[in-house]
């Protein structure tokens, strides 16, 4: 397989398992420009590789490359990245890393994350993630912070059309980026009770969360505990990270076990 990858690219099938890194190693110093983002974007949508033995040091190859992608601000792995939104629905590190990615590759991502989170055609987590991917962006790039959470507000706007699951996670979104000036469209979403409670609180934690109220002394502080993702057996060795996801994931999970054990067979 290593001889379908030129170097230095190759040296990232056998770079290392990622539990047991801490932080992203600097991807460049393997001699990685950009003359190579074609066989990066190549490495990390290869299905051969994603689905590879969960025992080999090949499957941890595409997380390397898109890392590699990130470090380079690659813009034109903008689209090619985004259909591991779904292919790669089940991955954990999918999930967690991609928005990063899409965080340091910065605001021409902007466009295509807002259609992708924009079509219904996707399932809840992979729109969770481009929504997820605008929240990074806005963070890491103040100037596109407003383009951010405008592109959030309005799928928000779409409430009623939305699963509730959705608007949580577009509330949880904008709350991230600090956005008091979409506070009229959450409270609508919330009036209409087209937001999952379970995963962002209610309007007044909502309204809390931004500054427009001051908790009740009274009583207790409402408590988010970090979510614990779908660990796969070859990630049990390293912590998960916090997973906004993971709490509705918990819920639809019961309606796809079975599909999920299957996956599990294929990538532990």
């Amino acid at each position: 397989m290593s001889e379908s990858y030129p170097l230095p690219v190759d040296k990232l099938l056998t770079f290392g398992d990622c539990r047991h890194f801490i932080g992203w190693p600097n991807y460049l110093e393997l001699g990685l420009g950009s003359q190579h983002i074609p066989d990066l974007i190549r490495m990390a949508t290869d299905d051969e590789l994603n689905w590879a033995d969960s025992d080999s040091l090949e499957v941890w190859a595409p997380i390397h490359a898109w890392r590699a992608l990130g470090q380079l601000r690659a813009e034109v792995a903008i689209e090619p990245l985004m259909r591991l939104f779904h292919e790669l629905e089940e991955s954990d590190w999918a999930r967690e890393e991609l928005p990063e990615v899409y965080g340091m590759i910065g605001p021409a991502a902007i466009p295509a994350l807002g259609a992708y989170l924009a079509d219904p055609s996707h399932d809840l987590f992979p729109r969770a993630t481009a929504a997820s991917s605008l929240e990074e962006i806005g963070k890491r790039h103040p100037a596109a912070r407003d383009e951010c959470v405008a592109a959030l507000t309005r799928q928000l706007e779409r409430f009623t059309e939305n699963d509730p699951e959705l608007n949580a996670f577009l509330i949880v979104n904008l709350l991230g980026l600090h956005a008091r000036e979409s506070a009229p469209v959450m409270e609508r979403a919330f009036a209409a009770d087209r937001v999952e409670e379970f995963i962002v609180g209610d309007w007044e934690d909502v309204q809390v969360a931004l500054g427009l109220e001051k908790p009740d002394e009274d009583l207790m502080p409402r408590e988010f505990f970090p979510p614990q993702p779908d660990i796969r057996a070859s990630q049990v060795a390293r912590p998960p990270k916090p997973d906004r996801q993971a709490k509705a994931k918990a819920k639809a999970k019961r309606k796809q076990a079975e599909k999920s054990r299957k996956k599990n067979r294929r990538r532990k």
